[in-house]
């Protein structure tokens, strides 16, 4: 059971729900956002319950716990890494995943294009992008993001893909609306001068605490977890 008497499954009805109204609300298609399930801390148990389900994208944080759920879960559903990575893990990630959303340097990058080339693989990734001054997030800040872009362009074992960001958690949803449209105009500005037209196609921003305004403000990807799997159990 998640959080009160909803199962699972009736979790992520709700949360699909809203994402169709928060569409709909900002003249968009509900199939235009795909909703990626936060397993952070989440059994394989649970992760089943969510497949069962028909929940196909899911996202993880660290590559050693990835590791085990991939394993459980299987290779019918996809899925991405959402959380801060080394370098050092450069090698799991690109066998792991299909998609790496943490990407904030050039090194990053360069050693993940390495790693995915070895495994005759083309990792899809997005750049996270520092939008706020906070030490504990990771990212790049704006101002150096477009040579990030351009430089990726030099790796063929990488698809570049889009733009993440985490804001400051908000006391009101609203309070994250700023940092989500400033996002959405950044990738308006650097898709076509610093990558060919359409590259950054994908906006993954919004949490559970504020994926309903990410939509309104072009969100294509919402990374949810306890509004899904209730609140996390860290031991």
């Amino acid at each position: 059971m998640t959080s009160g008497r909803m199962t699972v499954a009736q979790a992520l009805g709700e949360v699909r729900s809203r994402i169709s109204a928060a569409a709909k609300r900002s003249g968009r298609s509900a199939g235009e956002v795909a909703l990626l399930a936060v397993t952070k801390t989440v059994s394989p148990e649970r992760i089943r319950e969510a497949v069962a389900a028909g929940q196909t994208l899911f996202g993880e944080n660290r590559v050693q716990e990835a590791r085990v759920k991939i394993e459980a879960v299987g290779s019918a559903v996809t899925w991405h890494m959402i959380g801060h990575l080394q370098k050092n893990k450069a090698r799991a990630a690109a066998e792991l995943f299909a998609a790496v959303q943490s990407v904030d340097s050039v090194a990053l990058a360069a050693a993940l294009a390495r790693r995915a080339g070895e495994a005759g693989r083309r990792l899809e990734i997005f750049i996270q992008v520092k939008e706020a001054e906070e030490e504990a997030k990771s990212g790049i800040r704006p101002e150096e993001a477009p040579s990030l872009i351009e430089s990726i362009a030099g790796f063929p074992s990488l698809v570049l893909r889009g733009l993440m960001s985490i804001p400051p958690w908000p006391e009101d949803p609203e309070d994250s609306r700023p940092y989500f449209a400033r996002l959405r105009r950044l990738r308006e500005e650097w898709d076509g001068s610093c990558c060919p037209p359409g590259t950054l196609r994908d906006l993954s921003m919004g949490m559970t605490a504020d994926y309903e305004v990410a939509v309104e403000e072009g969100a294509t990807i919402v990374r949810v977890g306890s509004a899904i799997f209730g609140p996390r159990s860290y031991r």
